[in-house]
């Protein structure tokens, strides 16, 4: 569905209320969304829903048992489990899983964990047209993108397709639950930078705009209670509510500065995924502040601040995270070639993405250094 308001100026960036004024354009994504307390139980529905008869399930190493425990509630329905997912959706992954998909006789996917698996369930349905239904554990978002970054030899590529959204979405509080505390802070700390970029994406409207700003409210009031409390079911449900705002604002908006740099970043290093995207948030924020202003007073009023870049580092330091990329894998000789790589073909962004202020934002970021106008 899209929805098309005419006769006005546009603006990168629209405030609330200003539809009446703005000129901008929202597409939906067609899928199905099941969100609450429980809904795992709900798969076989699903899958039946979708006319899944023979499903693989996907999980990572660690979820393996995750996954067969859940897969066991399909029945004959289950036809096999790959437990082979991997950060950044390597290629060779992707091809290994395909073979199973294959000698199986697959029919359709279900994909078990964070944005890794969700990735991989992605690259299988885009090869193969199988409909593919996502179980989010983390807060990543991946399950509400149109969007898949694949990595071979050590370069993540993106594509966009409507064909990579999940036909469905089972989002269980339950799955979370025991989601070790940094997991889930710096998993909801990506999940905020999908809704910081949406409001000064130069496709931002009213819509996402909103679900933007909720979105970070949501995660930024939940994780802190996670850290104290792990089991606390109401922060737990604040904080998958929150990413699914952000997904979806993720997805009905284009990517900036900020998801360039972590596609980069993690690409060319290996880094750990959430963890890059929390380290480097705050230093994209302030490289944008000045060409975004609308954007960063929303952001600072969710996070109930004045400064949005202090903000978003406050809150990462307040819930542990590393503040280098330094702690977490890059070499610090890896500053020059990372920039130089980040202003190859760059994403659309508010302010000009310049050689000399993204080597100094990088560097920045590898010492962990508060965020500072570049």
């Amino acid at each position: 569905m899209s929805i098309v308001a005419p006769d006005a100026p546009r603006s990168p960036v629209v405030a609330a209320g200003d539809a009446g004024r703005g000129t901008f354009a929202y597409c939906s994504q067609q899928y199905r969304v099941v969100f609450g307390v429980g809904t795992s139980a709900r798969l076989g529905e699903e899958t039946e829903r979708l006319g899944i008869k023979r499903a693989l399930v996907l999980t990572t190493p660690e979820q393996q048992d995750l996954g067969q425990r859940i897969g066991a509630g399909l029945g004959d329905r289950l036809a096999g489990l790959f437990a082979g997912a991997r950060m950044h959706t390597p290629v060779e992954v992707t091809n290994q899983a395909l073979g199973i998909v294959e000698s199986k006789d697959i029919d359709g996917l279900v994909a078990i964990g964070g944005g890794s698996t969700v990735g991989l369930g992605k690259a299988l349905s885009l090869r193969t047209g199988l409909p593919h239904i996502a179980m989010p554990t983390t807060y990543a978002g991946s399950e509400m993108t149109p969007i898949l970054g694949e990595t071979t030899n050590g370069i993540k590529t993106t594509q966009h397709s409507q064909d990579l959204v999940p036909d469905a979405v089972i989002y269980d509080v339950d799955l979370t639950v025991s989601l070790p505390p940094h997991v889930s802070a710096a998993s909801g700390l990506n999940a905020i930078a999908h809704a910081v970029e949406a409001l000064y994406a130069p496709d931002a409207n009213p819509l996402t705009s909103l679900m933007a700003e909720d979105g970070i409210a949501a995660l930024a009031r939940a994780l802190p209670r996670i850290m104290d409390a792990p089991a606390d079911a109401g922060a737990r449900r604040d904080a998958l509510y929150g990413a699914w705002l952000c997904g979806v604002c993720l997805g009905a908006v284009g990517m900036s500065l900020h998801h360039k740099l972590c596609h980069v970043l993690g690409g060319m290093f290996d880094l750990p995924h959430a963890e890059t995207h929390a380290i480097v948030l705050p230093h994209a924020a302030a490289y944008n502040a000045v060409a975004a202003p609308d954007a960063m007073t929303r952001v600072a009023r969710a996070l109930r601040t004045t400064d949005a870049p202090q903000g978003l580092f406050n809150l990462a330091r307040g819930l542990a995270l590393p503040r280098r990329l330094a702690d977490i894998g890059m070499p610090e000789d890896g500053i020059a070639r990372a920039a130089e790589m980040a202003v190859r073909s760059p994403y659309a962004n508010p302010r000009p993405v310049e050689r000399v202020a993204i080597q100094d934002l990088i560097a920045a970021a590898w010492r962990g250094d508060a965020p500072a106008q570049h």
